[in-house]
């Protein structure tokens, strides 16, 4: 595939890692990296070959969170193209959340905003002790909105409600207290680590753990159609509202909004 945000790279056991390639950008979501992870979703669950995908990120950042850029865009933009922009995000994350492989998160550096979604649609994250992480979106005049029916499965509403209005930032550490990931481990042994949790699905069979997978997501809160209108709608809300056109304006213009 001629995918320019992304890459996939598959192993001869089947196991496809799945590179945010952006790295001069931090790896943020850009329009054209939210459609290439949607395509990309779709051809790894379709390919028999595939046993296992590995998400990770090239360089320092695992995923900054949403491209700026295209959240300036949206400012401009009607209530029709802004849902249809904030739908797109919401079809991109559940199409990896419903991946029917296993979906490993190699974190290998910090993770903001959107990066945070990406990490809790992972069946299981690793990350790395020293990487920050936070829900950054309200000191924009946002909210993670698109990303939150995933942050809320995958932490629980009592863990989630410790980080997703403050945009306070927290360690790898905290990050496994809150459920977002599994562990944290020092750079040297994050392969390793991943490598022990990609493993044993090679001795599993394929079908099986795919119908599994499926059975959690039905038996546990699950993510219906209704929460993810309503959390595209919250978006374009924050986006129609004065709080985002300042505040975003005031990060391109590096000073501070008037509510810091």
């Amino acid at each position: 595939m001629d995918w320019q945000t992304i890459t996939v790279d598959t192993d001869a056991r089947g196991v496809a890692t799945l590179t945010l390639a952006r790295p001069d950008k931090h790896n943020a979501l850009s329009a054209q990296m939210i459609a290439e992870l949607t395509e990309a979703a779709g051809v790894l669950g379709a390919d028999p070959s595939v046993r296992v995908v590995v998400l990770t990120g090239a360089g320092a950042s695992f995923c900054s969170g949403g491209d700026l850029t295209w959240m300036q865009a949206q400012m401009a933009a009607d209530s029709a193209a802004r849902a249809v922009e904030a739908g797109k995000l919401a079809a991109m994350l559940g199409a990896l959340n419903r991946l029917p492989k296993p979906l490993i998160g190699r974190v290998q550096g910090q993770a903001f905003g959107g990066g945070v979604g990406m990490m809790a649609v992972c069946d299981v994250a690793i990350g790395v002790t020293g990487a920050r992480f936070g829900l950054t979106e309200t000191r924009l005049g946002l909210i993670p909105a698109t990303i939150g029916p995933h942050v809320l499965a995958r932490m629980g509403e009592a863990m989630a409600r410790r980080v997703f209005m403050s945009a306070r930032l927290f360690e790898a550490e905290e990050a496994v207290t809150l459920g977002l990931l599994a562990r944290a481990v020092v750079p040297e042994a994050l392969d390793a680590a991943v490598e022990a949790e990609v493993k044993p699905y090679l001795a599993c069979a394929p079908g099986a753990v795919a119908r599994a997978k499926a059975l959690a997501q039905h038996l546990g809160a699950g993510i219906g159609p209704a929460a993810v209108e309503h959390s595209i709608a919250e978006l374009v809300a924050c986006w129609e509202g004065e709080e985002a056109e300042v505040g975003i304006a005031a990060f391109f213009a590096r000073k501070p909004p008037p509510w810091a």
